[in-house]
């Protein structure tokens, strides 16, 4: 499989599964925090499966979506729950992807 296949499904499970996260949640304005929820993680996702940092995989979705979630968190000020989704899935995601 390539690489940007891999990095669109690799996305979009991670953006499917954190949406599934949010479903019961009480949030204003739940349907905006969800397709932008969606979209850092697909981003974070389909970013590790494409990008060539020489470093472990496990590293690289470390670094990554610690990056790409620091933002949500900060405006949202949620910082342990979306932090730790978005470091636990890009280390996941570096770990099954595996280049370094």
């Amino acid at each position: 499989m390539n690489k940007i296949t891999q990095g669109v499904i690799a996305g979009l499970v991670f953006g499917v599964l954190d949406v599934l996260i949010m479903v019961p949640l009480p949030l204003p304005n739940k349907a905006q925090a969800m397709v932008a929820s969606f979209i850092n993680r697909f981003t974070i996702g389909f970013l590790i499966s494409v990008s060539d940092i020489p470093v472990p995989g496990w590293m690289k979705g470390l670094i990554i979506g610690l990056l790409l979630s620091l933002p949500d968190a900060i405006i949202s000020k949620a910082y342990a729950p979306v932090l730790g989704i978005g470091v636990f899935g890009g280390v996941i995601i570096g770990l099954l992807v595996g280049r370094g």
